[in-house]
């Protein structure tokens, strides 16, 4: 028993082994397997994080003093005049009684260093300056071009004053700056412009100092403000009908209106809920330096340029806002050329509760004395009290108070013409909004003429672009505006007037024939005046406006096309028309029963369906259908007018509208109108073949015009102007070769290259002057002969009126008259040059000898005479 026992636990242990074993064989199958699928999982997340992009963002290039070129700059920029120097002197003396008045305080912007490391007030760098652009006159066009004009760049320090404020000459040069540039640069412009504007320095939220849009909805897609119209309310007749009785249950109704309230009441409260979502999904993070970051703006004070009301303006964006506006949080001080503020009101609350009277001097502390705005009235006691002051004192005031702003230290700003149509730095600028990006380049930079791009996405990433709108200018082909809908498909093109064939909208999915679109046309442009042509495979609507024969509305149903096994195209394999629709305006110069309001041509069942205008008097119109037959049948036989024929209905019948002639007739007509409406389709369906083509190729060269005052783009011309500068200098060229030499007939006598001896320089100058007295002889005796002449005309004349006195008409005696006026009036201009040549004879014979002493050719032979 014993011996079995144990063979039994023998048996039993190696089943246990065997068990452990294919336990650990399983195991470690199993283990291999994890490893095998790790691994393979291993290699599939490598790949996904291979194929993630990760773009760095460009760093803006610093806009330090490191990076302007001082070498170039005026004096005025490398020192200070005395007068500066004692305005920093009187800038320090006032800080330093503001900190000990203030010390809760943050330090004032007052003289900070320019680019050449010198101190200058920081109302001397503002320099005021007219731009010679008519687009720059008002503040938004002012705005929006230093918006666009400058890179922003952010301050050193987000809590701290920058150290540096460069001069706006240098910020336009290199197109970057800080707020402070920013706001320097457009309150120049402005008060240029005429506006009372002032630089602040203050503080602002993140999202304005750091010029953060991605909150803000793009102007472009704010709707204006529908005004909603009061209706008058009419007044009840005394007299009117009387509604019917209501008899619905009124608890019935009112159990109704109760549901529908609180379903209502669910959908809001719901809608409010998703609402409050999105904003509280939309606010920006706390910032932990709420009401700590320095900003620079720009203030404008109501009055000048008909400003009603006091606004802000930030330059980075070009946008106003009220001065109550949220985004400000405090201002520390302001200034102008003229003078310096510091804000003495408490900023508890913002900018909301603070008063812009700078004239108040509780409200705003100003730093010069001479200032142009009113200050309070005082007292009556503090003006008696100032009567009793002693006459040193107001000496030592009028002393201060002549004591005004130095002049600017900057440069005129200067704006050229290629800057100002340039704009933004390399002529491309890109401004992130709320869900939507926009792209904006200068004119002429693209080849087709695109000159902002605005896309709309779906999502707050901005990944899933829904829409997307562009603007074009310099087009030839007018293109104004082309609107994308990436979910639909739906392309719609904008054209200004001037494209000839007078397109103005173009809404379409493919560009191919006899798909959806629909086109819109400037219609006093056109012949036919077509307002509106829509296309569909099956169908196609115009509508007209203006015509002579008042039509209206033309609509055509097509039938498939039969197939060809031929190669077709569109022309040469057309769509079957089914029914046309014409639709007319009322003709005055017809009666109503005559005046057709609706004509169907039913091609598929040869029917012509007519529908009359209505009288006043009536409430039916009359109508008729006419079942066209062919003129002869199978064999030849002409067919007969029946009365089956024509199936009419008339409100005020008449005889001859009966007699089977007038209908005959009538059809004849209708057959004639259906062919040349027929005609009309054909031309229709080739003009939107003819459209499309157009369209294409436009689209392919996409030719811009360029203006004839645009000298530098316009080829034609550029090329016209140099020829005329090359004409004019080759003009010039051929005067001077062609000007005369005094001495040429004289030393034509010698012989050629032999040298000239002292003898024969003295010859060449008598001979000269003797010929040129002789020319002035002459001159005088041709004058005195012409006058002699005039003279001896005039004696005649007078002696022949003597002898004729008495037998001359009105008419001679007249004539008589007329020529003596004229013969007084050459004798006396005959005097006086005459007199003049014996002036100016004598000086220019002298002129002419001193001229020949200072001939290069006889100058060293006469020089002993001289």
């Amino acid at each position: 028993m014993e011996v079995l026992k144990e063979k039994v636990e023998e048996e039993e242990a190696a089943e246990r082994e065997a068990e452990a074993e294919q336990a650990a064989r399983k195991a470690a199958e199993k283990e291999k397997e994890d490893s095998i699928l790790s691994q393979e999982e291993l290699l599939d997340l490598e790949q996904k994080l291979s194929e993630i992009e990760v773009h760095i963002p460009e760093i803006p290039v610093a806009f330090t003093k490191s990076t302007i070129d001082t070498s170039t700059l005026p004096e005025s920029y490398r020192t200070n005049t005395p007068k500066e120097e004692l305005l920093i002197q009187v800038a320090d003396n006032f800080s330093r009684q503001y900190a000990h008045l203030c010390p809760d305080r943050e330090p004032l912007f007052l003289h900070p260093l320019n680019e050449c490391n010198i101190p200058k007030f920081v109302s001397t760098t503002v320099r005021p300056t007219l731009m010679p652009y008519p687009e720059l006159y008002n503040w938004d066009s002012c705005a929006e071009f230093v918006s666009d004009f400058l890179t922003m760049v952010p301050l050193p320090s987000a809590i701290q004053l920058p150290e540096y404020l460069f001069s706006p000459t240098s910020v336009l040069k290199y197109q970057k700056g800080n707020c402070f540039d920013f706001s320097v640069l457009l309150c120049a412009m402005l008060i240029g412009a005429g506006y009372d504007a002032y630089c602040v320095s203050g503080y602002a939220s993140q999202e304005m100092c750091l010029m953060d849009l991605t909150r803000e909805m793009c102007p472009l897609l704010k709707k204006p403000k529908k005004v909603v119209e009061e209706k008058e309310k009419v007044i009840p007749k005394k007299y009117a009908i009387k509604p019917a009785r209501d008899l619905r249950s009124k608890f019935e109704l009112a159990q109704q209106a109760k549901k529908e309230k609180e379903i209502k009441d669910a959908e809001e409260k719901k809608q409010k809920e998703e609402r409050e979502k999105i904003l509280e999904a939309s606010k920006p993070p706390p910032d932990p330096m709420h009401g700590l970051r320095i900003h620079a703006w720009v203030l404008i004070l109501s009055g000048k340029r008909e400003v009603p009301e006091s606004f802000f303006i930030d330059p980075f964006t070009a946008r106003s806002y009220r001065t109550q506006d949220e985004h400000f949080l405090g201002i520390e001080s302001i200034w102008n050329h003229k003078n310096y503020w510091v804000n003495m009101q408490d900023c508890w609350n913002g900018c909301k509760d603070l008063t812009f009277d700078l004239g108040d001097p509780l409200r705003w502390e100003f730093l010069l004395l001479g200032t142009e705005k009113p200050y309070l009235s005082l007292m009556e006691e503090e003006e008696d009290l100032a009567e009793d002051d002693d006459i040193e004192n107001l000496d030592k005031e009028d002393e201060n108070k002549n004591f005004d702003m130095p002049c600017s230290w900057v440069e005129p700003i200067y704006i050229s013409p290629k800057d100002f149509e340039t704009r933004s730095p390399q002529g491309k600028k890109v401004i992130q909004y709320k869900q939507s990006k926009l792209e904006k380049w200068t004119p002429y930079l693209n080849a087709n003429g695109l000159v902002s791009r605005l896309t709309i996405y779906e999502d707050v990433d901005c990944l899933k672009p829904i829409e997307v709108r562009e603007w074009y200018k310099n087009r030839e082909d007018t293109l104004e505006m082309r609107q994308m809908d990436k979910v639909s498909n739906w392309t719609t093109e904008y054209f200004k007037p001037g494209h000839f064939l007078a397109l103005r909208v173009h809404t379409y999915k493919s560009m191919i024939p006899e798909t959806e679109r629909t086109m819109e046309f400037y219609h006093k442009a056109r012949v036919d005046g077509l307002v509106k042509r829509t296309e569909t495979p099956r169908s196609m609507t115009e509508y007209y406006e203006g015509r002579a024969d008042f039509l209206v509305y033309r609509h055509i149903d097509y039938g498939p096309r039969s197939k060809k096994f031929s190669l077709s195209t569109v022309e040469t394999n057309p769509r079957p028309m089914l029914k046309i629709t014409e639709r007319f305006n009322r003709n005055p110069e017809k009666m109503a029963d005559d005046d057709v309001d609706e004509r169907i041509f039913v091609v598929s069942d040869e029917r012509i369906q007519l529908r009359y205008h209505c009288r006043d008097d009536y409430i039916t119109v009359s109508t008729r259908e006419f079942l066209k037959r062919n003129e002869v049948d199978n064999k030849g036989n002409k067919i007969i007018m029946t009365p089956e024929m024509c199936i009419s209905y008339e409100v005020e019948p008449r005889e001859h509208t009966k007699k089977l002639l007038f209908q005959y007739e009538m059809m004849m007509d209708l057959k004639n109108e259906e062919r040349l409406s027929k005609h009309q389709v054909w031309e229709s369906e080739m003009e939107v073949l003819e459209i499309l083509k157009v369209r294409e190729e436009e689209e392919d060269t996409h030719n811009l015009t360029v203006s004839i005052y645009d000298t530098k783009r316009n080829e034609k011309s550029k090329e016209q102007r140099e020829a005329m500068e090359r004409q004019a200098q080759e003009e010039h060229m051929r005067q001077v070769e062609a000007e005369l030499d005094y001495l040429a007939p004289f030393l034509v006598q010698l012989p050629p290259g032999e040298k000239l001896t002292r003898w024969q320089a003295l010859r060449l100058k008598d001979e000269c002057l003797n010929d040129f007295k002789q020319r002035l002889i002459d001159k005088a005796n041709l004058i005195q002969s012409r006058f002699e002449k005039e003279t001896q005309e005039l004696q005649k004349k007078q002696q022949w009126y003597q002898e004729n006195q008495v037998t001359m008409t009105i008419e001679d005696e007249d004539a008589y008259l007329t020529y003596c006026s004229q013969a007084m009036f050459r004798i006396r201009i005959l005097e006086q040059r005459l007199n003049r040549h014996k002036e100016l004879a004598p000086h220019k014979y002298l002129a002419l000898e001193e001229k020949l002493y200072r001939d290069p050719r006889l100058i060293e032979y006469l020089k002993v005479f001289v």
